[in-house]
């Protein structure tokens, strides 16, 4: 009898692991879950970093929240604002506004390369007050969106840029309006008006026709060669050495 039973413990203890199969399995399936868990997280993560962290800034802006125009009602006023390129690539820029027919920037868009910087200047148009309106009371809707996109060496700027990757586009600041009294001094409205005159000393130097590099140009356009005329004069010098020699 006692073999009979040693006979049978075997069995029983296999039928017992067929009516629950998944002990036999815990370890692979512990794995699965595991793996399962880790992909899940990732994927949480990924978009919890796309949703909360900010885009990274490719530009630095100075002012960086504002654009200070001068108080001049029925007047066309100007900002500036400096746009620095911080990364380590070369990075296009663009501006946009919430009102194209009272408002323009120059340049509108340009590829700054890194380390590089520019001022643009901004025109607008200010509107007549209303009802005696003060300037403590204007309130301006207007609204300046500058944009980013890294692009590659070689690469040209075209506006369409922006409308081809718009996927790769960051957008830096949107930009709000606030006027200044000109009557009044203020540490803005001085910071302003260095920055306006920075600028239009660019656009001048822009307009210099570059150094010349190569042989003088008459003013008839006879090419001087500076060498052959320091050898004519010294061999004029040998000839009147000669005469008076003789």
């Amino acid at each position: 009898m006692a073999i009979a039973a040693s006979n049978n413990k075997p069995n029983s203890d296999a039928n017992l692991f067929r009516l629950c199969p998944f002990w036999s399995s815990s370890g692979n399936a512990q794995n699965q879950t595991e793996g399962n868990a880790q992909k899940t997280s990732k994927t949480v993560s990924s978009v919890a970093r796309s949703l909360l962290l900010p885009p990274r800034r490719r530009l630095r802006l100075d002012p960086s929240n504002h654009l200070y125009f001068p108080y001049e009602p029925g007047k066309q006023v100007r900002s500036a604002v400096r746009l620095k390129n911080t990364s380590k690539s070369r990075v296009a820029f663009k501006f946009q506004t919430t009102a194209p027919k009272s408002c323009y920037m120059r340049p509108p868009g340009g590829i700054l390369a890194p380390g590089e910087s520019v001022i643009a200047t901004v025109f607008k148009f200010v509107e007549q007050p209303e009802n005696n309106e003060k300037l403590s009371d204007q309130k301006n809707k207007v609204k300046f969106k500058i944009m980013s996109l890294k692009v590659k060496e070689g690469v040209d700027y075209v506006p369409e840029l922006f409308d081809e990757q718009k996927d790769l586009v960051t957008v830096e600041r949107v930009l709000g309006v606030v006027f200044l009294d000109p009557e009044r001094p203020s540490p803005a409205l001085e910071k302003l008006k260095r920055q306006l005159a920075e600028a239009d000393a660019a656009v001048e130097a822009r307009k210099k026709p570059p150094a010349e590099t190569g042989p003088r140009v008459a003013a008839e356009g006879l090419v001087i060669d500076e060498w052959k005329e320091r050898r004519e004069k010294y061999l004029a010098r040998q000839q009147v050495q000669a005469v008076d020699s003789v």
